[in-house]
């Protein structure tokens, strides 16, 4: 067997005017990195895991929704 490298071409040259348009959308389309630009990480035990999954489920929404309505109620805006 040879060991013969094929290696991958160039990337080619993106237009300009195709990418504004993918960029720019239908703008009514908001991204969830649009509203949530950070990240949390929290490490749970396997049983908590399962009642927050249950816990959404049963209100018909995602664990990420009902966390960040959990946070929303506990951390509140600062009032002026």
């Amino acid at each position: 067997m040879s060991a013969r490298r094929t290696g991958i071409g160039l990337r080619p040259q993106a237009n300009p005017q195709v990418e504004a348009w993918i960029r720019q959308g239908d703008g009514a389309a908001v991204s969830k990195g649009d509203l949530y630009s950070a990240r949390l990480t929290l490490d749970v035990t396997p049983a908590l895991r399962a009642r927050i999954k249950v816990a959404a489920f049963t209100q018909d929404i995602t664990v990420a929704e009902m966390l960040r309505g959990l946070l929303e109620r506990e951390y509140p805006e600062p009032s002026s």
